[in-house]
């Protein structure tokens, strides 16, 4: 790709600070450099047409943890660091809510549920613990935020109480990327999208960068393309892909909330009067690890074979769209921030905790400059 003189010395030229990736972490990234530095050059890079990752894809739950996944944190994780995890998803949703107001996100707090299979004990496990995990978590909520309810939704196949979750909600991903995206045009930030970045390189004082369309230089480079991460050598992420459907309006649909089933594998909401449902990622784990935006016959057909069994017994629906999105998971929940190398930094690895992290991560990634 041949550029003119008029796009090098507007785009390219005397570049403070370039991010990769304009999902929520590279925006937010973004607009705290302009705060920090209000006369700074801020380019962002995209390689799709819209956010490409999960920003513009994910099911827009506005939550910090089931209480399964919790106490399964905790197994491999100190009660500290799990805290640590919870607060700052909560500090991530406050200041997302903050930047952008709950009415241009339509934000919502129904409360969260999490359902359990008839066959497992894992409710049996999780009741054990819920007093445990309550008074961990009550220094940061000042209230349980874990109580039981019964089954008023009408589901099959699941245990007749539901783990109810107070303070979670849900919001209109769609609209949070506009406003955020118009936010970030609006204080001077320049972005282009269709452009990946192939390769770079840096000297004593700055970092060229090389990607499918041209190549230019920066004083310093911000990498937030989190389930990419590993494409730009940062091993410690994996791509995890999430497959999502959702179904044409029902009809009188009594379903409020966001929902988690198996584990957090499975999860869905109401969202105008239809039902988002994404998951099944444990059905494959190996084929899941992949950057690949398709789907698959063996999550898709299990999604419509819960829905009609479990979630929508008796109610008709039909499947009006589906597509996929590419998580940042590894080893460890905790993301992954950090300075690369005298002009390189990174924020990724937010663990399908988007939403909830997403903002601060992208304001401690900027605060990473010096």
């Amino acid at each position: 790709m041949t550029l003119s003189y008029w796009e090098i010395k507007s785009w390219l030229t005397n570049v403070d600070y370039t991010i990769v990736g304009s999902g929520i972490v590279g925006l937010n990234c973004a607009l705290q450099l302009k705060k920090r530095f209000p006369k700074a050059s801020i380019l962002i890079l995209e390689k799709g047409t819209l956010p490409q990752g999960a920003s513009t894809k994910n099911a827009g739950f506005a939550c910090f943890g089931s209480l399964s996944e919790i106490i399964d944190d905790l197994k491999m994780h100190s009660e500290e660091d799990v805290l640590n995890l919870v607060k700052k998803r909560r500090a991530g949703l406050q200041k997302l809510r903050t930047t952008l107001g709950d009415k241009k996100i339509a934000y919502q707090q129904w409360g969260g549920y999490e359902l359990f299979n008839d066959n497992t004990s894992l409710f049996e496990a999780c009741l054990e613990q819920k007093d445990a995990v309550n008074a961990l978590l009550k220094p940061i909520f000042k209230a349980d935020v874990f109580s039981l309810k019964e089954n008023t939704f009408g589901f099959k196949n699941i245990k007749n109480q539901y783990c109810f979750n107070q303070f979670e909600g849900q919001i209109d991903t769609g609209l949070m990327m506009e406003g955020l995206l118009l936010k970030a045009l609006s204080n001077g930030i320049k972005i282009l999208n269709n452009v990946s970045v192939t390769n770079f390189s840096e000297d004593a004082n700055a970092v060229k960068v090389e990607t499918s369309q041209f190549s230019f230089s920066t004083s310093k480079l911000l990498i937030a393309t989190n389930g990419f991460a590993s494409a730009l050598d940062i091993p410690e992420v994996k791509p995890a892909r999430a497959q999502v459907l959702i179904t044409k309006p029902i009809k009188g649909l009594h379903i409020k909330g966001t929902f988690h089933l198996d584990e957090g594998y499975y999860y869905f909401r109401n969202i105008d009067n239809r039902i988002l449902f994404g998951g099944g990622r444990n059905l494959d784990f190996r084929a899941e690890e992949t950057t690949e935006l398709s789907q698959t016959a063996l999550v898709q057909n299990t999604l419509e074979t819960l829905l009609k069994t479990t979630i929508l017994p008796n109610i008709p629906f039909e499947v009006e769209h589906r597509w996929s999105g590419i998580m940042g998971v590894g080893a460890q929940k905790k993301p992954v921030l950090k300075q690369i190398s005298n002009h390189v930094f990174c924020g990724v690895r937010l663990g399908g905790m988007g939403v909830a992290i997403g903002s601060l991560i992208g304001e401690e990634l900027a605060n990473l400059i010096t």
